[in-house]
């Protein structure tokens, strides 16, 4: 699926090597507006699809996380003002699963930590609903945020990755693939 995709704020350093998407942020960054902070960032990196209609999402995600805000996942944005990111985020010397949901301001969603460094995700709209789940293990899912978000407009999609204290953190993410939504019962953690 990485033949598809475009950059949003290419990195410096990037390849797609055996289906795999190996990149290394650049310094200072990040998507964040307004919340707390006061400032405005639109320069982290994605490698997003354009979708239309209801989907899943899904990629697997392996990062060496070290510094403070170090953060990987996906993303799913209808613009610089209306967004969702979901995946790992290096904190108070831990990586916790997050998700930062964003309509003009953004908001910071603190979840699970995370004990590993190496995650699935999955990001499902469907009927005007998002749902952000992870998995440690790549049998069980956890709801990470249950949230409106309208599929009016097409909506671009994919692996995503910044570090705003710092530069140089190193993410692969493979087994990318968007389909059909996944639509099952809220609290059913299977595959």
């Amino acid at each position: 699926m990485f033949e598809q995709c475009r950059w949003i704020n290419e990195p410096a350093q990037w390849r797609v090597e055996n289906e795999t998407l190996h990149v290394t942020t650049d310094t200072n960054t990040d998507f964040w507006r307004k919340t707390h902070y006061g400032f405005v960032r639109d320069n982290g990196h994605v490698f997003a699809v354009s979708v239309d209609g209801d989907f899943t999402a899904e990629v697997a995600v392996d990062g060496d996380f070290a510094s403070l805000y170090d953060q990987a996942g996906l993303m799913v944005r209808e613009s610089a003002e209306r967004w969702i990111k979901a995946g790992a985020e290096y904190s108070d010397g831990a990586l916790s699963f997050s998700t930062v949901l964003t309509n003009d301001l953004s908001d910071w969603s603190p979840g699970a930590r995370a004990d590993t460094n190496r995650f699935r995700l999955r990001m499902t709209v469907a009927q005007g609903v998002l749902k952000a789940q992870c998995s440690a293990d790549e049998r069980h899912w956890t709801l990470m945020r249950l949230a409106p978000f309208s599929t009016n407009t097409r909506l671009l999609v994919g692996p995503m990755c910044c570090t705003p204290e710092r530069g140089g953190l190193t993410v692969r993410f493979s087994d990318f693939r968007i389909g059909p939504p996944i639509v099952k019962d809220l609290h059913d953690t299977s595959m």
